[in-house]
């Protein structure tokens, strides 16, 4: 069962994900991140992905103190979870996006 994004919010759910290069720790995190948000429709996220290894000013300009790190930017608050993203309810939670949780 998929749960729509809550009504008076902005359809887009952008989201910024910090990695280091292709560490196991980040190749994770992509997966796992990909993963948690495979069930929202085409137009519905909006997923960046930053390689601090490759632009580190960016990382220091967004406050990036640890790998892998994912944000939503958008809509606000601002949300931040920290780790390979393996607890898929954990994260869903923690960037409160709506979405189907394992049994």
């Amino acid at each position: 069962m998929t749960t729509p994004l809550p009504k008076g919010r902005d359809k887009t759910l952008c989201l910024r994900l910090y990695v280091a290069g292709e560490s196991p720790n980040s190749v994770l995190a992509r997966r796992n991140l990909r993963a948690a948000i495979a069930h929202l429709g085409e137009g519905e996220v909006n997923l960046e992905v930053v390689d601090v290894l490759r632009n580190p000013e960016r990382g220091l300009r967004d406050g990036i103190l640890v790998t892998p790190t994912v944000i939503r930017v958008a809509p606000a608050p601002e949300r931040r979870v920290i780790g390979n993203l393996r607890d898929r309810a954990a994260l869903l939670a923690g960037l409160a996006i709506p979405g189907v949780m394992d049994e």
